[in-house]
């Protein structure tokens, strides 16, 4: 037998961070020993949005769904024992990703680390923050600036670094198509492009540098072969985009990278032991054709849609990489799907679409011209909305939630409370003193930083003119600002943003024939608004703390105004207060909580006591999200009148219910609607 020549894997990671900065560090080096070959940093909301621990809007965030980062201290923690001119780092950040690139250069600078041989990525993509992940800061002009300022100056200093990683995975999450997905992520790729190049701070001799250093994230769903297609149509799309549009003659240049990490939104509660096979498909779509192989790949955990993985679940999905990449015989042939018609039809018609939509966006103005108008928002609610639909009505199966229910009793799942990873609620109090303790001594041994203000007031300085904010970042990070006091300066000069949600300009998405579920609910809408003597009921959807991700949030919203309920949804990243206020204000006969960072047991119970003390228990407070069976029986018992998760996604029968809680409340009988 002739020897193959074998390609070598592709980079693998597990995205990984909780707690502590020294309790992240010791999962990193365990999960460097275990053979995986990159890093990949999770923050937390609080570092993500530009807030120190102790601010209102971090309360119950704090450590939870990352590592909480505050200032250098934190850093050094973070990366202790591991050196980092050897390592391959990518950070999942965005709005503050200039600040937390700032503070990995100046722990590199401290461990004596070459910078020219930092190799890693930051994921600095606002764009998909308007639209769906929710950890925007400022406004799109300066978020913009802030992308550009970075490219350049990693360009100049940190040659192999990667300092944008645009992100079309959280859209799909929110509910894209493929051509979606691809037309927004490219038409981020032109901002940013036009951006630099229009900045005049790299020579356009230099333009191939910046194209070249560019890489994407992208989604991989269940729909195997039409997901692999189009990673085939990416590929076609950035090249000619680059060559036609930056005028990039250098092949290498051109090349689509991408790193990916496979599909969360099809990951069920239900039957969850169904999502290690569901993982696997998602893998293939994006390894088995070598011309659009992922050159990065991180898999979610089985138990995701339950909580926080445990180690040994990260572990299972680190192996499922090695399993391929080292059992199979997949790295020693050429591209198994080169000269298929079905592939290359399918690819074809990809690009066409993809193309046309991003035409459309140039003719708006562009990415984040369409960003502020709304288009792109409304567009993927509609699309989610679709989506959401067809499970409902069965014409989209997903095994044990809407097809084969039946199960035998699970034993991965038969101890919930051990079957996810546990944030203890004391860690959010060590993090805030550790925080106090860092303000009240960086001036002194062993820090002997100096004073920050002045370094934050040239940022502030810089800010206003038109120069890289690059160096004036550093600055504040080798004086030991916190992450609140670098955003909180920038805040001030840049302003803040409150990105459009798309609700009210989303269409209908399931009609209302005579006899669905829909007409039965909305009847029970018409009569209990009659029975309560209001024009119409009102429901208030709010999203308490940091956490942005808003897409269950928007369908409920959607469906419960396409049922005759009048919605008052003011976006992501309010406090209990504020939602407590608009309730109150705008005279709501419910109000419905969206959490899935996990911070549910403090704020939910906030609500409710605000509630109470303005009198208003009449209010029945529903609450849905990622929450664990054990703590939605304490919310039930501390005055919640529902809870939904995951597993219940019928839409149309939750907003039912809450019609049957607005009547339990309001001492209704209960209402019988025909079928």
């Amino acid at each position: 037998m002739t020897e193959r020549h074998k390609d070598r894997p592709w980079l693998m990671r597990t995205y990984a961070g909780h707690s502590t900065a020294e309790a992240s560090n010791e999962l990193y080096r365990r999960n460097l020993a275990k053979g995986q070959t990159g890093l990949s940093v999770a923050f937390d909301l609080p570092t993500q949005t530009g807030y120190d621990s102790d601010h209102v809007l971090a309360r119950g965030e704090v450590g939870r769904v990352g590592v909480p980062v505050a200032h250098l201290g934190d850093m050094r923690r973070l990366f202790q024992d591991i050196p980092l001119e050897q390592m391959n780092t990518s950070m999942t950040i965005n709005a503050t990703a200039m600040w937390l690139l700032a503070l990995y250069q100046v722990v590199a600078e401290e461990q004596g680390a070459d910078l020219t041989k930092l190799q890693g990525t930051t994921q600095n993509d606002i764009v998909k923050e308007y639209l769906s992940r929710g950890t925007h800061v400022f406004p799109p002009g300066p978020s913009l600036r802030l992308t550009t300022d970075m490219i350049a100056y990693t360009v100049s200093h940190l040659p192999k670094w990667n300092p944008i990683n645009i992100c079309s995975y959280h859209l799909q999450e929110a509910g894209a198509t493929p051509v979606q997905e691809i037309a927004y992520a490219m038409s981020t790729a032109i901002a940013v492009l036009d951006a630099v190049r229009d900045s005049g701070q790299v020579p356009q001799e230099r333009m191939g540098d910046v194209v070249g250093r560019i890489s994407f994230f992208v989604n991989a769903g269940v729909r195997f072969v039409e997901e692999m297609c189009k990673m085939r149509a990416f590929g076609r799309i950035w090249d000619r985009v680059t060559r036609e549009r930056y005028g990039i003659e250098n092949p290498k240049h051109r090349r689509f990278r991408y790193g990916v990490q496979v599909n969360s939104l099809g990951l069920t509660e239900a039957q969850p032991e169904n999502n290690v096979q569901r993982i696997v498909l998602e893998m293939l779509a994006v390894t088995l054709s070598k011309d659009a192989r992922a050159r990065a790949v991180q898999l979610p955990a089985w138990n995701e849609a339950l909580g926080l993985p445990r180690p040994w679940d990260q572990q299972w999905s680190l192996r499922i990489q090695q399993v391929l990449a080292h059992e199979s015989d997949l790295l020693e042939y050429e591209d198994l799907f080169e000269g298929s018609k079905v592939v290359e039809a399918k690819v074809d018609e990809l690009v066409e679409a993809a193309f046309a939509e991003i035409e459309r966006i140039q003719e708006m103005g562009g990415a984040m011209a369409a960003v502020e108008s709304g288009y792109l928002k409304s567009q993927l609610v509609a699309s989610h909305a679709e989506r959401r639909a067809r499970i409902e009505s069965g014409e989209e199966k997903i095994i044990g939630v809407n097809a084969f229910e039946g199960t035998e009793p699970n034993p991965l799942t038969a101890d919930l409370d051990t079957a996810i990873q546990t944030v203890d609620p004391a860690v959010e109090a060590r993090v805030i003193a550790s925080l106090h303790n860092w303000r009240d001594t960086r001036y002194q041994p062993p820090f002997n930083h100096p004073r920050p203000c002045k370094a934050l007031e040239k940022l502030k300085e810089a800010a206003r003119g038109t120069g890289n904010l690059m160096e004036a970042t550093l600055e504040c990070a080798r004086a030991g600002a916190t992450t609140g006091e670098w955003a909180g300066a920038l805040r001030e000069v840049f302003g803040e943003f409150r990105a459009p949600t798309g609700v009210s300009s989303a269409p209908v998405a399931v009609t209302a024939e005579e006899g669905s579920a829909l007409s039965q609910v909305r009847r029970k809408v018409e009569l209990t608004a009659k029975e309560m003597e209001v024009g119409k009921l009102r429901f208030l959807v709010g999203k308490p703390g940091l956490d942005g991700h808003s897409n269950g949030a928007e369908q409920i919203a959607v469906r419960a105004r396409d049922a005759g309920f009048e919605v008052v949804y003011q976006g992501i990243r309010l406090t209990p207060e504020q939602i407590v206020d608009a309730a109150l204000a705008e005279d709501v006969h419910a109000v419905g909580l969206s959490i899935l960072s996990g911070s549910h047991a403090q704020l939910v119970p906030d609500v409710l006591e605000r509630l109470r003390v303005a009198g208003a228990t009449d209010i029945p407070v529903i609450a849905g999200g990622i929450i664990p069976n054990g703590d939605a029986e304490e919310l039930r018992a501390a005055g919640v009148a529902a809870v939904f998760t995951p597993k219940d996604f019928d839409i149309t029968g939750i907003i039912g219910r809450i019609v049957d809680e607005i009547r339990y409340a309001n001492k209704l009988d209960p209402l019988e609607v025909p079928a």
